[in-house]
């Protein structure tokens, strides 16, 4: 059977993911409280910040920043926006 989450992102039920996807206190909370749909933009959002910043995800400061941006992109203001990205 499926796992349905109130979505935070998506401001309504929907399937939840199959297994904690990121550890810790973050991890159960988006585990919790996201959506597969709403990982799946964060995983786009995350490619775009590591792309246009160049990222690594080996740097553990370049971690520490993905997951602030995580913590904001499901829980916190919203996505940071990259000056000057156009998407192709």
């Amino acid at each position: 059977m499926t796992r349905m989450v109130n979505c935070v992102i998506l401001k309504r039920e929907a399937e939840g993911l199959a297994r904690p996807t990121y550890p810790g206190d973050l991890g159960r909370r988006i585990f919790e409280n996201v959506s597969q749909e709403a990982w799946q933009q964060w995983l786009r959002q995350q490619t775009i910040l590591m792309n246009e910043y160049r990222l690594s995800p080996i740097n553990p400061k370049d971690r520490k920043f993905l997951e602030q941006e995580m913590e904001k992109f499901f829980f916190g203001s919203g996505a940071s926006t990259v000056e000057n990205f156009k998407p192709v």
